[in-house]
């Protein structure tokens, strides 16, 4: 499975006189970044909301904003504070020569100006917030899921062309030893001096054996094989994804090393292409 980390989800409860509304929003991130913002009546439950959050998204930046709207008969004014700030703008007022009238809606729109009457949650409320936050977090793991599918068809392409341009670099391997070998020979006859032909013909089968790529090709196949494995495993492991793909580009640059070979260089140049395609998609899977 693969999952991306993009992924948004809501939800509404009722409590009583109150209405909870849950807005959840996830987006890249190497870990697991939250910025919750809760009301007053949740301060105390932060820590199972994060655990909660925590679980079903695992990575990515995500916000998660919790607000509480609450009928007027559950909310008393702040008499005394509001009495107190009253009288010293009252007397400010009237030093300045100031018109007082707007003083007293100023102070009602203070945030401090009104009390919630209930701060706490029921247990019973508190389970069907929870329930709630269920939703609103399996919406958000829904749209990563759905959102996963195509970058799963695009990581395919991708790591099927890397295949295809694998295998057309055997095609070139005979001709790439009787090219280094003509090379070789025709130095040593240029030279003006006597050497060992024998000596040479072994010197030579070492070093072309030193540029073989059987096992490079072996391990990046396998590789590419391991990384198509993965995806389809039933958790995403975009992390694991990524430490695979780091081992199929150092076998996609010894290939490159050891060429000698400009089509084989060419194969190198767009399989690094398409691995810096993955590499861009990785950046967005849990």
């Amino acid at each position: 499975m693969i999952k991306s980390m993009t992924g948004f989800g809501k939800s509404h409860v009722s409590l009583g006189a109150k209405q909870l509304s849950i807005d959840i929003r996830a987006l890249n991130s190497k870990q697991f970044d939250l910025n919750l913002r809760s009301p007053g009546v949740l301060r105390s439950r932060e820590a199972e909301i994060r655990q909660q959050i925590a679980a079903v998204l695992e990575r990515g930046k995500i916000d998660c904003f919790i607000v509480l709207k609450q009928a007027e008969g559950n909310v008393a004014i702040n008499e005394e504070l509001l009495q107190r700030r009253f009288v010293r703008m009252d007397a400010l007022a009237t030093k300045l020569g100031a018109n007082t009238a707007g003083v007293l809606p100023a102070l009602l729109g203070l945030s401090d100006a009104l009390i919630e009457e209930e701060e706490f949650l029921s247990e019973a409320d508190w389970t069907l917030f929870q329930e709630a936050l269920s939703i609103a977090l399996n919406a958000a793991d829904g749209f990563r899921i759905q959102e996963g599918d195509g970058l799963k068809t695009e990581l395919t392409l991708r790591v099927d062309n890397i295949h295809k341009n694998l295998s057309q670099v055997s095609v070139f391997d005979p001709e790439r030893a009787e090219t280094i070998r003509t090379k070789l020979l025709l130095k040593m006859e240029q030279l003006t001096v006597e050497y060992d032909r024998n000596r040479f013909e072994e010197e030579l089968i070492y070093y072309i054996e030193k540029l073989d790529l059987t096992e490079e090709k072996q391990r990046l196949a396998a590789h590419c094989n391991y990384f198509s494995e993965t995806m389809n495993e039933k958790v995403s492991n975009g992390r694991k994804l990524g430490f695979i793909s780091q081992e199929m580009g150092r076998e996609i640059n010894t290939i490159g090393s050891k060429a000698n070979h400009a089509g084989i260089q060419k194969l190198v140049v767009l399989m690094k292409d398409e691995l810096e395609k993955i590499k861009e998609q990785l950046n967005n899977i849990v």
